[in-house]
């Protein structure tokens, strides 16, 4: 080997481990900075009264209904915050008996409050009235909780207890449903002083790790429907020189397994899966040790990543729900710990186009 390889590997040895640590100082960096709403995982109780017809009906991306919601504060009183909403999202806007629901809430009003420091939100609910719906719910909740262990620029989440009544003119009917919300990207960019690129920029102009390890971790939950590309349930934040993604939105998952779930084409490609439950690998092509130091975090993070789907055990209604969720991701790792399944699965089928 002459000297002028050698230099050049160790330049890209000593990049590669010097942007790993600043994304390991970022970390740190971002922890001081969440908000006290994400900084527990205890369920907030919560009331909220509307109607869904009205709100399906009468907003849209720029048009908000006023609304109230209350709230258990830290003295196990109940507070009333003045909010305004609207239905959010695609399929689930369209097809949902609750729509999904982005929440803002004038920063004067949060000042002393649980809520300080979020002027908006997003609140995830269930979709379809049947047996599991608050299951499939928490499944999703649990996605995000799993890749905060994956990438340090993530959403945070805060699970809810909802007593929600639906507004149907001179009659009300009441549920009581989990959601959960999840801090707006403007959270998250000033966390990790960064910025939001709203422009489409190809999977290999985007830094490697992450790019890598949100890859792997869609993969995982049997994900198909993203597309960092296109920014399709990705948001793409400029830090530090580089252009990182960040994954939102897994109720198409195959570790949900929502009977609405069907396999994503986005932009029309046909993909060669025909049930969210098989797992196919859309990452692109990247030098093998970026591969295998994803590989080595992921693995390290099982105990982990086991113990957050354990901590939610006793919140499913049915049993059998979680246990599919549970040896789902052991599924993953079980293709992940094995070096002819790694390469079959993932290593040799990444994309190059």
């Amino acid at each position: 080997m002459n000297k002028q390889v050698i230099y050049l590997f160790l330049f890209a040895y000593l990049h590669f481990i010097g942007n790993t640590f600043s994304q390991e100082s970022a970390v740190t960096d971002q922890n001081n900075q969440v908000t006290e709403l994400f900084l527990t995982t205890d369920p907030l109780p919560v009331k909220l009264s509307y109607s869904n017809k009205i709100l399906r009906k009468e907003t849209n991306d720029s048009t908000y209904i006023d609304s109230e919601m209350d709230y258990m504060s830290s003295d196990e009183s109940w507070k009333t915050l003045g909010v305004k909403i609207r239905a959010r999202g695609n399929y689930r806007r369209k097809n949902c008996y609750f729509p999904p629901v982005k929440m803002k809430i004038k920063k004067s009003t949060t000042i002393g409050t649980v809520f300080e420091g979020n002027k908006k939100l997003k609140l995830v609910l269930p979709c379809v009235l049947q047996k599991d719906y608050n299951d499939k719910v928490l499944k999703e909740y649990m996605a995000y909780k799993l890749y905060e262990l994956v990438s340090p620029y993530h959403f945070n989440t805060r699970l809810l207890d909802i007593d929600f009544t639906d507004e149907k003119g001179q009659k009300v009917k009441n549920y009581s449903i989990i959601g959960f919300f999840i801090e707006d990207i403007d959270r998250v960019k000033d966390r990790c002083n960064g910025k939001q690129i709203k422009r489409s920029i190809h999977p290999m102009e985007q830094e490697d790790l992450n790019s890598v390890r949100n890859d792997f971790f869609q993969y995982m939950i049997g994900n198909t429907d993203y597309s960092s590309a296109y920014r399709h349930n990705e948001k793409l934040l400029f830090v530090d020189g580089d252009i990182i993604p960040v994954p939102y939105d897994f109720d198409m998952s195959g570790l949900v397994d929502a009977s609405y779930a069907v396999v994503s084409q986005v932009q029309g490609e046909e993909l060669s899966i025909t049930d969210v439950t098989q797992r196919l690998y859309r990452g692109f092509k990247r030098n093998e040790a970026v591969y295998q130091q994803v590989r080595t975090e992921f693995l390290n993070n099982k105990a982990k990543m086991v113990t957050i789907i354990n901590s939610l055990e006793s919140d499913f209604g049915d049993p059998g729900e979680f246990i599919k969720a549970r040896n789902f991701i052991y599924d993953f790792f079980d293709i992940l710990s094995n070096d002819n399944t790694f390469r079959k699965n993932i290593t040799n089928v990444a994309r190059t186009k």
